[in-house]
């Protein structure tokens, strides 16, 4: 069950269109990729998703009935754009956003105190947010978007500002957040974290959608002919007009190699002509990664 759907959403602005009929359904307790380009529309979907805007067309569902005003309180949003308040103590200012979560004093400071000391900021409390680093800004606003225990967290961008270990830091508490029963919108340039963290996605371009699917099923669709094969010991390759060879590594006694068939070729084909090069330890589809598909199907699309 989905725990959250967008059907047939369209939005204008003038004679802009920023979305046109685009639908998302979101598996509940599950990470969902929003991915596009810059201007494809996310941010646009996310404001409606908020209910910061509204649509001109189509209808938005949470546990399958219409969204209404009131869910706002079971949505945690961290936007792109960070809104804290630079004059304000961060502890002062994270208890006055629980508080408009629906959360009382008393119940905010304690899930604060647990928050601050899990991501080792407990000294930060009584300083003003302009005295914080851009990251250390980050991640109070992380945690007011997560306090409340929302059912849906919507993340734009949420790496930005961090370093590599504060965004694997992040990245696992993401993961945590899911575990403990969330549904989550991660909308991001980063395909590697879409590898790593979704699992499924919607691809839009240019206000429409032009991919979509579980992240796995995408890459095996993707995998365009190519392959990866690993023999015993050092080989020599030899291309010929069936394959031709995109990467070639020897190491740990071992040749990796990645070569790509000029059609449609049964693995029985593709391992009779390479079968006399060596002894052949695994084959196996090369799958793309996010990234590549990603320039792929916006190249074709434009």
């Amino acid at each position: 069950m989905p725990l959250f759907e967008a059907k047939n959403i369209t939005k204008t602005f003038g004679n802009f269109t920023a979305l046109d009929n685009v639908s998302i359904s979101v598996p509940e307790q599950s990470i969902y990729g929003l991915l596009g380009p810059n201007g494809a529309g996310k941010t646009t979907l996310i404001r409606i998703i908020n209910q910061i805007t509204g649509p001109d067309a189509g209808e938005l569902f949470m546990n399958d009935r219409k969204l209404v005003p009131g869910d706002v309180q079971i949505i945690g949003y961290l936007p792109e754009e960070r809104g804290l308040y630079k004059k304000m103590k961060v502890g002062e200012q994270a208890v006055y956003f629980a508080q408009l979560k629906g959360l009382t004093k008393a119940e905010a400071v304690k899930r604060l105190k647990y928050w601050f000391k899990k991501l080792d900021i407990v000294d930060w409390w009584g300083k003003k947010v302009e005295e914080l680093s851009k990251g250390m800004q980050q991640k109070v606003q992380f945690i007011t978007t997560v306090l409340h225990e929302p059912k849906l967290i919507i993340f734009d961008e949420p790496f930005t500002g961090f370093d590599p270990v504060n965004a694997n830091i992040i990245k696992n508490e993401i993961l945590f957040l899911r575990e403990r029963g969330a549904t989550i919108i991660f909308s991001t340039h980063n395909m590697g974290s879409v590898e790593e963290l979704c699992d499924n996605i919607t691809l839009i371009n240019k206000a429409k959608t032009i991919l979509e699917g579980s992240v796995d099923d995408i890459r095996r669709k993707w995998a365009a002919n190519e392959y990866e094969l690993v023999f015993e010991g050092e080989i020599n390759l030899k291309e010929n007009g069936l394959f031709t060879i995109i990467d070639s590594r020897f190491e740990d006694e071992r040749s990796t190699i990645r070569l790509k068939t000029e059609r449609d070729m049964p693995a029985n084909e593709i391992l009779s002509t390479v079968l006399k090069s060596g002894k052949i330890i695994s084959f196996n589809p090369a799958l793309p990664s996010m990234n590549e598909i990603f320039i792929r199907v916006v190249e074709t699309r434009n």
